[in-house]
């Protein structure tokens, strides 16, 4: 597995029932129960090519009776007979994973813990954890193959976390941490950012709400790494 994949299997707790949505070739869940860490996995894929790929590497591993491959969108392959603790989503637009979370939600599907990659819009991710009482209990940021990937562990809680806008869209214990990733990211958000001011100050018609939108998502990206 690559640095990502072995990133969110290390944020997984040892002996919970995973369900990883969306998920590539099934690699998580079976390197999962190849180390002994679970014993039980769902792999579940809204395409057919791609999970009959992961049905494929499960056979070939030996564990089609520990890992339960299921055609479906989102997490309407699951229920709650299923007993499923864990959630894994992974590799998907921040919107997409709030909406897979939102029908489940709708639905009165709800698990203890999630964890999460967005591969953009983690600010989304975050407020609607925090919307729904989940309370974020780890972070990680890592950069493969010219990419940087933000994960997000979560935990289903009593009482709302009151997140800063800050928190919201840096992550609480990655804006604490501020690892030279991290700055990188960043730093390359900033330039782009100033390049998009730079484009919509030049339009005839000027769009001033989404002007106002950046000047301020640059001010705070200034401030966290001035800071």
């Amino acid at each position: 597995m690559n640095l990502r994949l072995n990133s969110l299997a290390a944020m997984v707790d040892e002996g919970v029932r995973i369900a990883d949505i969306g998920t590539d070739h099934a690699y998580l869940p079976i390197e999962l129960i190849k180390s002994g860490k679970i014993s039980y996995a769902i792999a579940s894929d809204i395409a057919k090519g791609p999970l009959d790929n992961a049905k494929k590497d499960v056979q070939e591993a030996g564990l089609a009776d520990q890992i339960d491959i299921r055609l479906g969108a989102g997490l309407s392959t699951i229920s709650e007979h299923d007993q499923i603790d864990t959630v894994i989503i992974a590799g998907m637009g921040g919107k997409l994973i709030t909406q897979i979370l939102d029908d489940a939600w709708q639905n009165k599907l709800q698990f203890t813990t999630l964890v999460l990659e967005p591969n953009v819009g983690e600010c989304g991710v975050r407020k609607w954890l925090t919307e729904h009482s989940y309370e974020i209990k780890a972070e990680q940021i890592v950069a493969e193959a010219g990419h940087t990937y933000e994960l997000i562990k979560a935990v289903k809680s009593q009482i709302k976390s009151n997140l800063s806008t800050a928190e919201l869209y840096f992550g609480p214990f990655l804006l604490r941490e501020k690892n030279d990733i991290f700055k990188q990211k960043w730093l390359g958000q900033l330039k782009y950012h100033q390049s998009l001011l730079t484009n919509l100050n030049k339009a005839k018609n000027k769009d001033l709400v989404h002007i106002k939108q950046v000047e301020h998502e640059i001010k705070m990206i200034e401030g966290v790494l001035n800071d």
